[in-house]
């Protein structure tokens, strides 16, 4: 019974949660805090600290929390496959139904991509405001974002958040009272966690499912940060398989969808297994949630003695200055080259940042303003 309460109930909030991860949470703990007591402040607090400091997509990772805190692993599951369900079904039906490339088609992506620039760019303000607020961290940021303008690889990526790591444990000093009591760590997925993400890349040449797996696996594993960081990290990842404009149309659509954005997996797995979209759809979507789940498992019974340790907490600051930067990177390329190319798409994303980030008008309300605007512009310019 409890895990088919968790099932529906994050079903629902899978059919309505629009507003990105930030909005995720202030739904989650509106109905599992305050309504229905499920938890105390104090413990959701603790969920959402261990949420920002592992890779994976950190409101995902809260409810996958909840759902085990209420019914065990079991509860977890059905707690993921509520939420994550909807916009599943959306993103895979989305890259699976094929479309003319009419002008009012034509324009709904170019105003999406529009939409996305907005989006992106709030992001990296909220991001920097929150995570660089020293002089080490704000550099730490603008070399991450200005290497990967000169040297833009996956490679770098995972350079910089090694880098940025030891940066942060060596002069970022966070003042938190250190603790003796001792953690409480499950092996089991992390070491599973390990020989994934070590083990799986030398066995891609021997079927396209575990390259596939791969992709997202390695991808899922490096996005710290939250959902948006996913867009640079699987950007490089992919490469020449998917066209740039093909893939921000689908990062732009993940926007518009309630539910988590990693679900632009199941969009990307399916473009890019047209014999078999849905399993591809499955393996990209699970993949990519995989890890953060794995790392979720084996430490969230011990976070709250572990974010007492200084160092810990001096490396998720370096790693967080860090994603700021690669997220700036993200921003100029692809995002603002890719969508904005008049002084018109420029002036509707100067004005829609200001709606978003000073009138406060939601998401959910300005995606369809910008994909009004982007069919007025191509219907009336071509």
């Amino acid at each position: 019974m409890k895990i088919w309460e968790l099932f529906w109930r994050f079903l629902l909030l899978g059919l309505v949660s629009f507003g990105g991860p930030a909005a995720h949470i202030g739904y989650f703990r509106t109905t599992f805090v305050d309504k229905l007591r499920w938890l105390d402040n104090a413990s959701y607090a603790r969920l959402v600290a261990l949420s920002q400091f592992l890779p994976g997509p950190g409101s995902s990772q809260v409810g996958f929390a909840i759902g085990i805190e209420r019914a065990g692993l079991l509860g977890g599951i059905a707690a993921f496959i509520g939420f994550t369900i909807p916009s599943f079904i959306f993103m895979a039906t989305l890259a699976i139904v094929p479309f003319e490339p009419t002008p009012i088609f034509t324009g709904m992506i170019h105003g999406l991509k529009l939409f996305a620039v907005i989006v992106v760019a709030d992001a990296v303000l909220s991001m920097y405001r929150s995570f660089c607020t020293s002089t080490a961290a704000s550099a730490i940021a603008i070399a991450s974002a200005a290497s990967l303008w000169l040297f833009p690889s996956l490679s770098t990526q995972m350079i910089l958040l090694i880098i940025s790591a030891v940066i942060g444990l060596m002069f970022l000093h966070i003042p938190i009272a250190t603790s003796a009591v001792p953690i409480r760590i499950s092996y089991i997925p992390l070491i599973l966690f390990l020989a994934l993400f070590i083990l799986v890349p030398f066995f891609v040449d021997v079927s396209k499912w575990i390259a596939l797996f791969n992709t997202f696996f390695q991808s899922g594993a490096l996005v710290f940060g939250g959902g948006h960081v996913v867009l640079p990290l699987l950007q490089h990842a992919l490469g020449d398989s998917i066209t740039t404009e093909r893939f921000l149309f689908g990062y732009a659509a993940a926007q518009a969808v309630p539910g988590p954005m990693f679900s632009l997996a199941a969009f990307l797995g399916t473009d890019l297994s047209p014999s078999s979209p849905l399993l591809g759809a499955l393996v990209a979507t699970l993949s990519i949630f995989l890890p953060g789940f794995l790392l979720l498992l084996g430490l969230y019974r011990g976070w709250e003695i572990l974010a007492q340790r200084p160092r810990i907490a001096a490396v998720a600051a370096g790693l967080n200055a860090a994603v700021v930067g690669i997220l700036l990177a993200a921003l100029y390329n692809p995002v603002f080259t890719s969508g904005v190319t008049s002084t018109i798409d420029m002036a509707l994303v100067v004005t829609g940042f200001f709606l978003l980030r000073m009138l406060k008008i939601p998401v959910v309300g300005l995606l369809p303003i910008f994909a009004l605007s982007g069919v007025i512009i191509s219907v009336k310019f071509v």
